[in-house]
């Protein structure tokens, strides 16, 4: 199946997200130096919360939050997040979320950078791949100890002071920063490919390719031979491991990607079909209207009123 579309589909940019969800007149907006689009690193607590619940959409750059009280939901893929004190979330460029539930009952950090801010002394190198908590499908949420949660808490505090100081950003002194963050972040985070089991492994694996490929190709024997198995070791071995059978985490995805293109795009609903690997938008409908009880068109409508 090959998707086609009549126009670029739009990932938003630091500035447009935040005119959308928090208010081209919020106080906040003053929070903002010229450069906030490539990086910004602002106390959680300095910034008005969010005007509106955020529906499915995407960002171009990479989103950390480092609590340091309170609690903060979120949703990440599939899946909903619900982090507190001495954790952090991870919103990699390019992953769908979703922000549904609006409150000011959290206290810590926010930083957020453009890949392109890693480009130069540290990027382009192999070294960044050790990162899964960078790359879509990785795992986004970190507790930290007591005692890692204080070297995190310093790094904040100068990727914050590198970001307020009067004048032109030094980049050079950012990218440091984020790198010794990252690294402190990698000794807490868990990585299911080295202390994983098996089915672990593999269910990992397929979640990262039906992200690939959810354009190409709805069939579990698809991802099987991609992976190397049978379709009825890939079926047991996702069903142990998440608690959902391998064609359920398809329909999700379909799902997932069909709601971001409806709220974040004027792309047809035919097209929208043709994104998610439907050529039929009859039938593409019928399946939208089968697992969210109203159609594509509907689902548009309710969150443009909202």
């Amino acid at each position: 199946m090959t998707a086609k579309t009549s126009e670029n589909v739009k990932t938003y940019g630091a500035k447009g997200f935040r005119e959308k969800f928090l208010g081209p007149e919020n106080p906040m907006q003053l929070l903002f130096k010229s450069n906030s689009d490539h990086f910004f690193c602002l106390k959680m607590e300095e910034m008005m919360q969010l005007q509106y619940a955020v529906p499915p959409s995407k960002h171009s750059c990479h989103t950390i939050l480092f609590l340091t009280s309170g609690t903060h939901i979120i949703k990440i893929g599939f899946e909903e997040y619900r982090s507190k004190a001495n954790e952090m979330i991870i919103v990699p460029a390019g992953q769908i979320f979703a922000i549904e539930h609006i409150n000011t009952k959290h206290v810590g950090f926010i930083c957020q950078f453009h890949p392109e801010v890693l480009i130069g002394k540290y990027g382009n190198t192999e070294m960044l791949n050790d990162f899964d908590f960078l790359k879509i499908g990785g795992n986004p949420k970190i507790s930290l100890s007591e005692s890692n949660a204080v070297f995190i808490t310093n790094l904040f505090i100068r990727l914050q002071a590198a970001y307020i100081e009067p004048g032109i950003t030094n980049f050079n002194i950012v990218q440091s920063y984020l790198m010794a963050l990252f690294f402190e972040m990698n000794k807490n985070n868990v990585k299911i490919a080295k202390t994983g089991n098996a089915s672990a492994v593999l269910s990992s694996k397929f979640k990262e390719l039906i992200l690939a490929h959810i354009k190409i190709n709805h069939e579990v024997n698809y991802y099987a031979s991609l992976l190397n198995v049978t379709p009825n070791h890939l079926n047991k071995s996702v069903k142990s491991t998440t608690g959902k059978p391998a064609t359920k985490w398809i329909d999700e995805t379909i799902l997932l990607e069909a709601k971001y293109l409806l709220f974040q795009t004027t792309l047809s609903i035919s097209e929208i079909a043709m994104q998610v690997g439907h050529e039929d938008h009859s039938y593409f409908s019928r399946f939208f209207k089968k697992h969210e009880g109203i159609t594509p068109i509907q689902y548009r409508k309710m969150i443009d009123k909202s």
